[in-house]
């Protein structure tokens, strides 16, 4: 039996997630399975990918052909790489413990990358806040000075007003007065 390591989809239109699935290569896309070994969510930034290792090892040590996303997928957790030492120490290459140590600098390698674009990703966030932030308090300045300005012209056109009117009313005061 030819058996594949592939993704089903799961979700709603336009928000799709998918397990990982070990399965028969005759089997329809979202059929029968043999085990579900992880899954995948592109939804989410940096997407989520959770996968049982060892499950995910065995099978590609025993030949399932992964599909190409699946392969990316593998080959980013470091499954692949896992199947390549394991041929090295097979071979005599290296031992065992040799292999571990260099699995394990590789993925303290790749967490440290991942990390420093999520706290790039998050420090992006902050600064593009802080810059709306600072063109949002421009604007309310702006429109401050717009109405204190407005409040200043009605405050000057009203005093004007007050003092052409008191200047009325005492034009016929003196004018009584004179006679």
């Amino acid at each position: 039996m030819a058996t594949k390591i592939r993704l089903q989809r799961h979700g709603r239109k336009n928000y799709a997630f998918y397990p990982i699935v070990i399965a028969d290569s005759r089997a329809p896309r979202d059929g029968k399975f043999i085990e579900r070994i992880g899954s995948y969510n592109p939804n989410t930034n940096p997407a989520t990918i959770t996968l049982n290792f060892e499950r995910a090892l065995y099978w590609v040590n025993v030949g399932a052909q992964p599909t190409d996303t699946v392969r990316t997928i593998l080959s980013n957790e470091g499954v692949l790489l896992m199947k390549h030492l394991q041929g090295g120490v097979k071979k005599g290459a290296f031992d065992e413990a040799e292999a571990q140590r260099r699995f394990e600098a590789w993925k303290n390698k790749k967490q440290a990358a991942v990390d420093a674009v999520k706290s790039s990703l998050s420090d992006k966030k902050a600064q593009d806040a802080k810059a709306r932030l600072a063109d949002e308090q421009a604007k309310n300045k702006a429109k401050a000075e717009v109405v204190a300005k407005k409040k200043a012209e009605l405050a000057a056109a009203k005093a004007e007003a007050e003092a052409a009117a008191n200047a009325e009313a005492e034009a016929p005061a003196t004018e009584e007065a004179a006679e």
